[in-house]
């Protein structure tokens, strides 16, 4: 099957690609960097060199390469850093999941696409009342703190207009919160930060986060292409949502850093904002049953605590190898 990964180098794309690869099918990669182009290649995929923004060069590359399958993985969140301006922070990827989507989305109708795959985010965005797992048919928060507005009214808009299309049939896997070597949790920012006890616990620490490895948001991409139902919004999580207090203090101690501060939700009102305390106190996690139902899909790291240890034990051994 001859499929198009936009944004194959970035955190899921770099393990999907070589996991369609070895699937057999043909796989076209785009990046917006001509640097990268190796890389793609190395993972035995065709690049093709477009910003996601630029609607001519996506319709280049999408109709050149006559997919069957496009997979929509584009974000700009390798510099994200300052959750303080949370917006201002994810405006380029809040671009990409709205006019990006749309550009992505056209070309791919144009190509004779059958299956459209989009990129969504299963973590701050439910209510934040109920079960600390909440499953797809869950209300997204209808009042969320003013600095995540826009990145929700953005992932409402992908949401809506991917699972609206039938030509091509449009799916959405809503990913937890990322992990692996240099990536999300383990990105070498936030583990300087988490050594400099610059990550510290506000409130009780209660909001409950879910995760997932990169390497199983890959694996559930290729189920989804494969057994996905048109029209549908997939959690692609682990089976264990954690609360803040719990995971923050065990991913320092896997660096040896000392245990988070804590501090009280008015103090971390006025350091990180009201968005952040919502984070850290508030939020709920995503129910993965209906993907690991519909999907026939299983994460490999079914539990944060043994994920985390296994990404830890990669970061470190990339780190002695470097």
């Amino acid at each position: 099957m001859r499929i198009l990964v936009a944004g194959a180098t970035g955190a899921v794309g770099r393990h999907l690609v070589p996991a369609l690869v070895a699937r057999g099918h043909s796989v076209t990669g785009t990046t917006r960097s001509p640097a990268k182009a190796g890389v793609i290649r190395a993972m035995g995929a065709q690049p093709a060199i477009a910003d996601g923004l630029d609607s001519d060069a996506i319709r280049t590359a999408v109709l050149a390469s006559r997919p069957e399958v496009v997979v929509h993985e584009m974000t700009d969140l390798a510099a994200v850093s300052d959750l303080r301006h949370f917006d201002r922070s994810f405006a380029n990827t809040n671009e990409l999941r709205t006019r990006g989507t749309d550009i992505l989305l056209a070309a791919a109708h144009e190509a004779g696409a059958r299956r459209f795959i989009a990129q969504s985010f299963c973590g701050w965005i439910f209510s934040r009342t109920g079960s600390a797992a909440k499953d797809e048919t869950e209300e997204l928060d209808p009042n969320p703190p003013e600095e995540l507005r826009r990145t929700l009214e953005a992932i409402r808009y992908l949401e809506r207009t991917v699972t609206a299309s039938s030509a091509p049939a449009g799916i959405v896997l809503r990913y937890g919160y990322f992990y692996g070597p240099d990536t999300g949790m383990f990105s070498s920012a936030m583990i300087d930060q988490l050594r400099r006890r610059r990550v510290p616990v506000i409130g009780d620490g209660g909001g409950w986060w879910s995760f997932i490895h990169t390497e199983d948001a890959a694996s559930a991409t290729v189920a989804a292409i494969d057994h996905g139902k048109p029209g549908s919004i997939y959690n692609i999580v682990d089976d264990y949502p954690a609360q803040v207090r719990d995971f923050l203090p065990a991913l320092a101690a896997m660096f040896g850093a000392k245990p988070p501060l804590h501090v009280p939700a008015w103090l971390g009102r006025l350091l990180g904002g009201e968005h952040m305390v919502v984070m850290m106190t508030q939020v709920r996690g995503g129910s993965n049953a209906k993907a690991q139902r519909e999907l026939s899909w299983r994460p490999a790291h079914p539990s944060w605590r043994e994920g985390f240890a296994y990404a830890a034990t990669e970061t470190m051994a990339r780190s002695s190898a470097a």
